[in-house]
């Protein structure tokens, strides 16, 4: 019951931190726009989030190892709230990029939040707690998105950005007091001594773990691929059917509603049948999918949504059973900074993938970029595979060592 309580106000906190950031998601873009910026300068800004986050994820992850999961929680959702407040006041580009690098920082906060799933539940669970925290994220997006495209107004002229920013000013100081109040710490204070003794880098990890750096390099690709789509997404759906805020919100947020469903409740039932490698594998290629038919659909609104629909689906099986088998990599002590690696992989992801979708936007035209991410995600299977192969393989050796040891032990003495 414990381990339930402390998963459902994880949840809430999540839901709620994610939301007061996707409140801003569809605004971005059009304040670019309203200050004269390129789509390859407006990708940039998106991109610069990400880049801050991937810089500060596994800081965070040690953090949350060595000083415990609340303090970090708090932290970092109290440097959200001045990001937002800075948004409120931007006038320009300058303001604009600084507050979404602050933003992006503080975002480092999820390998806590992952971490905390990790310590509270059971190896067997582990997936469907990763499925809890990430369904959190989806309905934070899922809300988050639309309410922001409402706040704003749908003529993208006269579009308000300072009421959206402080609605998420006011729902971090929510979410810091849901911590403070209902969420327990989830590591003891020997615990975190022992991490201050041997604390492990991410270079480290990736180094001494195989399945860690298939897993995080997996990520790598589907996030590239999602923070493509993430971020040209807005601007494709501007110039090609030239709608406003409110219209690609509610696009956006039939995407978040189904990975949602698929990361809250299909994923638990299908992991026990599939595995989380071949389940996030499958995941990986239904996304592709999805956007090879967006890339085909032209001006058939009824394709890009099916499109649309099918990468939502993928996303929402990898995203669990990618940061499941992550956590899985841990060895007790060192589970922050585990998450806060794999984290780091799917940050630097949201760097590149709006670093290259504006350029290929231009370049190329404008399905470029939906093509570029389908190709870019379907090595993740084989990785993912790489990683399933290696651990039936592990637990072939394992069953075997048992066999002969347990055959050793009944014969006779000589």
């Amino acid at each position: 019951m414990a381990v339930r309580s402390s998963l459902g106000t994880l949840f809430c906190v999540s839901v709620i931190d994610v939301l007061g950031f996707g409140v801003l998601i569809p605004l971005i873009p059009y304040m670019g726009e309203r200050f004269h910026a390129s789509p390859e300068v407006i990708t940039a800004i998106l991109g610069s989030y990400s880049l801050c986050q991937f810089l500060a994820a596994p800081l965070w992850g040690r953090l949350s190892d060595r000083h415990g999961r609340r303090a970090i929680l708090m932290s970092s959702l109290g440097g959200a709230c001045l990001s937002y407040a800075l948004l409120a006041v931007a006038s320009g580009l300058g303001l604009l990029l600084l507050s979404r690098m602050l933003a992006g920082f503080m975002a480092g906060n999820l390998a806590a939040a992952f971490a905390y799933a990790s310590d509270v539940s059971a190896p067997q669970e582990r997936a469907h707690s990763m499925g809890i925290v990430g369904a959190a994220i989806g309905v934070g997006f899922m809300f988050g998105i639309p309410v922001g495209g409402m706040l704003a107004g749908n003529d993208a002229a006269t579009a308000s950005f300072v009421r959206p920013a402080l609605v998420s000013v006011g729902l971090s100081l929510l979410a810091i007091l849901l911590v403070k109040l209902r969420l327990p710490e989830s590591r003891t204070p020997a615990q975190r001594a022992e991490v201050r003794a041997h604390g492990a880098s991410p270079l480290r990890l990736l180094r001494e773990r195989a399945a860690l750096r298939s897993i995080a390099a997996a990520a790598l690709l589907v996030v590239c691929s999602y923070g493509i789509l993430e971020s040209i997404f807005v601007i494709w759906a501007f110039h090609r059917f030239g709608v406003g805020p409110r219209t690609v919100g509610l696009a956006l947020f039939g995407v978040s509603l189904l990975t949602v469903l698929m990361q809250g409740g299909v994923v638990r039932a299908l992991v026990p049948r599939l595995g989380e490698a071949m389940l996030g594998g499958a995941g990986a290629l239904a996304y592709a999918l999805g956007l090879l038919l967006v890339a085909a659909a032209g001006r058939s609104v009824p394709l890009v949504g099916a499109g649309l629909a099918l990468a939502g689906i993928g996303m929402g099986a990898f995203t669990p059973c990618a940061s499941a088998l992550a956590s899985k990599q841990s060895r007790g002590d060192d589970r922050g900074a585990v998450m806060g690696t794999y984290q780091a992989s799917t940050s630097l992801a949201r760097v590149i993938g709006p670093f290259l979708s504006g350029y290929l936007y231009q370049l190329l035209g404008p399905d470029a970029p939906f093509i570029a991410g389908a190709l870019i995600t379907l090595p993740a299977i084989g990785l993912l595979l790489r990683v399933r192969h290696g651990a039936l393989a592990a637990e072939s050796v394992a069953a075997a060592t048992e066999s002969a040891r347990s055959q050793r032990s009944t014969l006779p003495d000589q």
